[in-house]
């Protein structure tokens, strides 16, 4: 069991105020607050050992080179890559969702298939339509039902030999619903289908085993893990990685250049060109390390009771609606109030110091889906508490008095 005093402790933003409240925040879903050890982590990078990596033959810049692929060993470990050249660094996973797109654009032809679902965030949508854009492919949506679920029946319909790639979220952003992956891998597999996941969602609760789903791609970001902004991962399966042409050209990622003909490194440098973000790249591995001291069980635990907590609280208001009750779900609440925008709804719980999401969360089809301008999300983190949950509550009822 957590000790959830001493866990938030390590989070010095946790203890401000906001508007004269003390802070409340439910918006994990959009960033994780970070621990101070991975702040100072930051810090002493940029005081001890700043310099650029993989170029130079001087001590600091071999000391940055060092810490930096460490911390690329820590996250195939945490990932369980069989390799460590199958873990990119990324700037978060637009990026790498993007990287790959980049490198179907020489794969796909007329008439190819690309399965999407209809949970995605827009990074997982409109790159695959730029791209089917480019090689005359076609978009296929897996449809969800009205609990905010994919129709498996619908997906292995929609497979065929047409059917080139399929990209699926872990865990939706929007409604918290946990997608049956490996299911939806094999599938893909059976048809001869390469398949990605975006992990955005996913990773702040659970250590996904990319050997033991089998999947072709995975994505995540670096700052739902506690970890650094403009940080990600892309694993690939080295087969896979060895296909793609590069992402982008310039230095770090030649073996030898002239003006003839270019030659690319090895993986994973093949995808990884210019100066990259070392300090982010660094502490990402210090968030890992955090995460997994914290341990996955027992954060897997602490949200399972907030979100059963919340979601008893929260059906307590009258005219309060729940969008997305799967029957595997993470921590998020996604809600609305009947005769309420839910802007109105977080600004005015914004003054009372509870951050809270509102709008269509980059998920515009599931709004359009359900019919609704959009909604209020609270999504929950390890380090929230059941009492904080009461305050929301409390801060609701009261902007529905005063909206009413």
């Amino acid at each position: 069991m957590l000790d959830i005093n001493k866990i938030r402790a390590d989070f010095p933003i946790l203890s401000q105020k906001v508007n004269g409240k003390p802070l409340v925040y439910f918006d994990n879903g959009a960033t994780s607050q970070k621990p101070q050890v991975v702040i100072d982590a930051i810090s002493k990078y940029y005081q001890e050992i700043n310099a650029n990596i993989h170029r130079g033959v001087h001590t600091l810049s071999q000391l940055a080179t060092d810490a930096y692929e460490i911390s690329r060993g820590k996250i195939q470990k945490h990932i369980n890559a069989e390799f460590a050249h199958e873990v990119l660094f990324t700037s978060g996973t637009t990026h790498g969702i993007n990287l790959v797109t980049n490198g179907f654009a020489s794969i796909l032809k007329e008439g190819d298939e690309i399965l999407v679902s209809a949970l995605e965030h827009h990074s997982n949508i409109v790159p695959w339509q730029m791209l089917c854009e480019k090689t005359g492919a076609v978009l296929r949506v897996i449809p969800m039902n009205q609990e905010g679920e994919l129709i498996m029946e619908e997906y292995d319909k929609l497979l065929s030999s047409k059917t080139k790639i399929v990209t699926v979220n872990h865990i939706s952003n929007a409604l918290g619903t946990v997608n049956p992956i490996k299911y939806m891998i094999d599938k893909a597999h059976a048809v001869g289908a390469a398949i990605l996941i975006d992990g955005a969602q996913a990773v702040p609760h659970l250590k996904p085993d990319v050997q033991e789903l089998d999947c072709d791609f995975y994505v995540f970001s670096g700052h739902k893990i506690c970890g650094p902004t403009g940080t990600g991962i892309l694993y690939g399966k080295e087969a896979w990685l060895n296909k793609l042409p590069p992402y982008q050209g310039g230095g770090e990622m030649i073996k030898e250049v002239s003006f003839e003909k270019t030659t690319y490194a090895e993986l994973p440098h093949k995808f990884e060109a210019g100066t990259p973000n070392v300090a982010g790249g660094i502490v990402l591995g210090t968030a890992i390390d955090y995460m997994n001291e914290v341990g996955f069980d027992n954060i897997q635990q602490q949200e399972k009771e907030l979100l059963e907590y919340g979601t008893k609280r929260l059906l307590e208001i009258e005219g309060l609606k729940i969008f997305g009750t799967a029957k595997e779900k993470t921590s998020v609440i996604s809600f609305n109030i009947e005769g309420i925008h839910p802007y109105d709804i977080g600004t005015i719980v914004d003054k009372l110091g509870i951050a809270v999401r509102t709008g269509h969360h980059c998920a515009q089809p599931i709004m359009t889906f359900y019919d609704i301008p959009g909604t209020i999300r609270a999504s929950f983190a390890f380090y929230n508490t059941t009492e904080e949950i009461d305050m929301m509550v409390a801060a609701i009822k009261r902007a529905q008095m005063m909206l009413s």
